[in-house]
């Protein structure tokens, strides 16, 4: 990466971050106020809705589907934090996981991460598209992948663990201004 294009965009791979997987109906008594109160004094958030995510004090919720929501935290308060939803979800049908080892987390900053993630994928990551609170899933190159603004001229984005070298390659090649191959793969 040249000067030039390493201070349009920065990308720095981890810390990783806890994740957990919540599935459930989004009618389940109480369902707000458990996730709102474990993330830390969120009490009386509404669950965030279609492509948001809702942050405070170091965590965050965000909606993937109609019945699924993924809390990030500092990873050290994963284990907590699946327990305390854990008892306040007792009696209701759900699934929690802990998934914080099956993602790899990158961070972009820089004024160029609306056009690298441009050349990637298929998704509006315009300032009128894409904006603070929004939480997108696309693909970017032929990884899923999922991201959202986290601070001023900041994304956070995440993908499978598994793929994480690729997506790095990915990333790196669209701070240089290329765009990936329908079958380039890194290494090949």
């Amino acid at each position: 990466m040249s000067e030039r294009e390493a201070a349009r965009l920065r990308l720095r791979r981890g810390p990783g971050l806890g994740m957990i997987a919540l599935r459930c109906a989004p009618h389940v008594p109480g369902l707000g106020e458990a996730l709102g109160g474990a993330l830390g004094g969120m009490r009386g958030a509404a669950l965030p809705e279609r492509g948001r995510i809702v942050s405070a004090n170091g965590g965050a919720v965000a909606w993937m589907s109609p019945d699924e929501w993924l809390l990030l935290c500092p990873r050290e308060r994963t284990a907590g934090l699946l327990e305390r939803l854990s008892r306040e979800l007792a009696g209701e049908h759900h699934l929690l996981a802990d998934v914080s080892d099956a993602r790899a987390v990158f961070t972009l900053s820089g004024p160029g991460w609306r056009e690298a993630l441009a050349r990637l994928g298929p998704a509006d990551v315009s300032p009128a598209g894409f904006g603070a609170g929004m939480f997108r899933r696309s693909r970017l190159g032929q990884v899923a992948a999922a991201f959202w603004i986290s601070g001023p001229d900041e994304l956070r984005l995440f993908c499978r663990s598994s793929v994480a070298g690729y997506m790095e390659a990915l990333l790196e090649g669209a701070a240089r201004g290329e765009g990936p191959g329908i079958f380039d793969a890194p290494g090949a």
